[in-house]
């Protein structure tokens, strides 16, 4: 699986403490085994992300994803807390 990490993914990810940012690598290799791995709540959204799901990384931040038609590459969007649901 291939993962492509937008502009907006990468400007928020490096906004994150140290200590988010090394769990959310570490849930990432999770993320690449098995998307929907219970250990990442992997959960579809609905209203304007319809189309995207996300994870957890902690308690209070998560990645927002979305896989592409073929479901080989994903792309993640958003990283953060609740309100990158806005």
């Amino acid at each position: 699986m291939q993962i492509i990490y937008t502009a907006e993914f990468v400007r928020l990810f490096k906004k994150l403490s140290k200590e988010i940012k090394k769990e959310a690598l570490k849930k990432e290799v999770l993320f690449r085994k098995n998307p929907f791995d219970l250990k990442l709540r992997t959960h579809k959204l609905k209203g304007k992300l319809k189309d995207c799901y996300a994870f957890h990384i902690s308690y209070s931040n998560r990645i927002i994803f979305e896989f592409s038609n073929n479901k080989k590459v994903v792309y993640f969007h958003s990283v953060g807390t609740h309100d990158i649901y806005k």
